[in-house]
């Protein structure tokens, strides 16, 4: 039988008594936790993709609607500038410089119609956009 201070400095021992250092496991979560790191990153940086390719088409449909009705109520020679006007409002300071706005009569059965194309930010607005525009259409019934 060893004595105490040999079993102490035996490398072979560890503190739990089996002295099978072959089976020692520790670190192995952190290991694991770092070589999934980079998919899990992935996954959040495509759904916060998601995320602002789903704000930038509210934010194009609500720019339109809203360029639309201004375009609607607006006096005869006023529409246009009215409609760009309430449409480039309504966008968010990001959006702005990058929005085309589109709006005129719908001739022939009395409805002022508005588009707005806004381009999806990558990562966070004003940084980088993907060349696939998003486009929101609206069209409202003229008044007077």
């Amino acid at each position: 039988m060893k004595s105490r201070s040999a079993r102490l400095r035996d490398p072979g021992n560890d503190d739990r008594g089996n002295g099978d250092r072959g089976n020692d496991d520790r670190g192995q979560v952190s290991v694991e936790f770092l070589g999934i790191l980079p998919l899990i990153l992935l996954v959040l940086v495509v759904l916060w993709e998601c995320v602002l390719a789903g704000y930038t088409y509210t934010q194009a449909g609500h720019a339109a609607d809203r360029g639309a009705h201004r375009g609607a109520t607006a006096a005869e020679g006023a529409r246009e500038a009215a409609c760009r006007g309430g449409a480039r409002s309504s966008l968010g300071a990001s959006w702005q410089d990058s929005a085309e706005i589109r709006c005129g009569d719908d001739y022939g059965n009395g409805l002022y119609k508005a588009e707005v194309e806004l381009e999806v930010p990558v990562l966070f607005p004003g940084f980088a956009s993907f060349p696939v525009p998003v486009r929101g259409k609206a069209a409202v019934a003229k008044e007077g």
